[in-house]
């Protein structure tokens, strides 16, 4: 028994406890934990598969939404039992560019747009249109897949538009549900909605342009904002106590972030799941004119920016379909730098460190066997996260060591061995870094700490520290490996020669980071 069970177990029913909420595509996660960041219970709900009914289409029914939400907090609290009562606030994540309209009632009319819906693109070229000035000054640009773009799709269907009363994102809904009043959205999920965050304001003509009308959205406050209280029919459905604080969220990949200890200017996170994802922090607004970089908005004012890479674990998983991939892991990482090269994009077309539609993955010679083809795809793997941060680099972007590493690719020691010696710095992996964990930070913050800085100070261990030892025997090869990756994607016109060059000419990262002293 650990030291938060045996905390729980002996009565000690006065502890202040936060919740986190993440809603996610598959099921709704939630978190509960201390001021300290330990997990002292947790609860989950399936959610229904997307339904795709044309290509390019993505929905769910967000009718489902709340009461797995109920079901995955009744979960927490009632494993909490008495303590249930500590819990102080609430915070809810999910994911980016979900929306939905909704009745007079707060009930959805008709599915929910998914994150991933590409049907709006008419919609999201009008607004872009519209707000091109706008959009050049933040770096920014509403794609098909966006809230905005999305939005003004379902005001042009007649049975909708003529019942709508709202137009809200995904967590808006459960805001909504758990203060029983009006929703409020925090500028992270309103980003991609048309929310500009650095004059705090709608984008109007570009809302305009889609056919959107500003009275409809809901109000936009920082993250970690107050938005009401638990109501009682709430307290009673889901075990949280009546009158307990409801606190805006962000983004999931925000939401991991802060929980991976990415919080302040300086430090970088990398999400090494089904994607490749790098985020961090700036005092600035990082814009990047090439589109692959744009910024959420920190709550303390600050910049959140990074990207995310079409290629991951997913396409390392795909490579060796039934293979024990951990005993790959280990024999890759004693077989030293592979003599061939490899990309490793699964599919067509990549958004990050540099956008390029045609993308495809590529082989520099073959590989002889099976684990050389692993240790290939790995270094490949880090060589795109290199490239990634020589962007940020070369954008302004002061990326201070260790980067934090997260997600199921990135707690892989192996993996982590390689990119440390191509990124030529140790990585910090994360212990939990997922969303509802992010989310309990945020509830923290302005309730059990004063701030979501004293929050993540308190509630985020620094993890483990991993180094390049046993990965980089053979001299230069990685560095040759990685010269004649990026001239590949040179000769394919993909990278220009100034990243290209920025680059070569090292590993782009600052200074050091000393356990979070000497940053703003």
């Amino acid at each position: 028994m650990d030291r938060a069970e045996r905390k729980l177990s002996s009565g000690a029913t006065g502890a202040e406890l936060v919740a986190g909420v993440d809603m996610a595509t598959a099921e709704v996660r939630v978190a509960c934990a201390d001021g300290d960041g330990r997990v002292v219970a947790t609860g989950r709900a399936p959610l229904p598969r997307p339904h795709r009914p044309r290509p390019g289409w993505s929905e769910q029914d967000a009718g489902t939404w709340w009461p797995a939400t109920v079901e995955a907090l009744r979960q927490a609290t009632a494993a909490l039992g008495p303590g249930a009562r500590g819990i102080m606030a609430v915070a809810v994540s999910a994911t980016s560019g979900t929306v939905l309209a909704v009745d007079s009632g707060g009930r959805p009319i008709g599915p929910a747009l998914l994150y991933d819906d590409q049907r709006a693109g008419k919609h999201a070229a009008r607004a872009t249109e519209a707000g091109s000035c706008r959009w050049d000054a933040l770096g920014f640009r509403p794609g098909a897949t966006s809230g905005l773009a999305k939005w003004g799709w379902l005001m042009a269907q007649d049975e909708i538009v003529a019942r709508a009363r709202g137009l809200w994102h995904a967590p808006d809904l459960l805001v909504a549900r758990l203060t029983g009043g009006r929703p409020v959205a925090d500028w992270s999920h309103a980003l991609k909605s048309g929310y500009d965050s650095a004059r705090g304001e709608w984008a109007l003509e570009a809302l305009d342009a889609a056919g959107v009308a500003p009275s409809l959205l809901p109000e936009v406050l920082p993250p970690g904002s107050a938005a009401g209280t638990v109501s009682v029919d709430s307290a009673k459905a889901t075990g949280l106590p009546a009158g307990c604080q409801v606190r805006l969220g962000m983004t999931d990949g925000c939401a991991g972030q802060v929980a991976a200890g990415a919080d302040r200017p300086g430090r970088f996170v990398t999400v090494v799941g089904t994607t490749l994802v790098v985020k961090g922090v700036t005092e600035d607004l990082v814009v990047d004119p090439s589109g692959a970089v744009y910024c959420h908005r920190h709550p303390d004012g600050w910049w959140l920016p990074g990207g995310a890479s079409n290629t991951g674990g997913a396409a390392i998983e795909d490579a060796s379909p039934g293979s024990d991939l951990a005993d790959l892991d280990r024999r890759a990482l004693a077989h030293g730098p592979a003599p061939c090269v490899a990309y490793p994009l699964g599919s067509t077309g990549e958004r990050f460190p540099f956008v390029a539609s045609d993308a495809k993955g590529f082989w520099l010679g073959r590989p002889a066997d099976p684990v050389e083809a692993h240790r290939a795809l790995l270094e490949g793997l880090a060589f795109v996260e290199r490239l990634a941060y020589a962007h940020l680099d070369d954008l302004g972007a002061r990326v201070v060591p260790p980067i934090r590493s997260a997600g199921r690719g990135g707690r892989s020691r192996a993996w982590a061995a390689i990119r440390a010696a191509v990124l030529g710095s140790p990585l910090m992996v994360a212990e939990r870094a997922d969303t509802a964990v992010g989310a309990c930070i945020l509830a923290a913050a302005g309730t059990i700490h004063p701030d979501l800085r004293s929050a993540g100070e308190a509630m985020v261990a620094d993890g483990q520290e991993v180094g390049p030892d046993g990965a980089t025997d053979g001299g230069d090869a990685l560095e040759d490996s990685f010269a004649r990756f990026v001239s590949a994607l040179v000769n394919r016109g993909w990278v220009g020669e100034r990243l290209a060059a920025a680059a070569r000419s090292g590993p782009p990262l600052k200074g050091t980071d000393p356990a979070g002293g000497g940053l703003p």
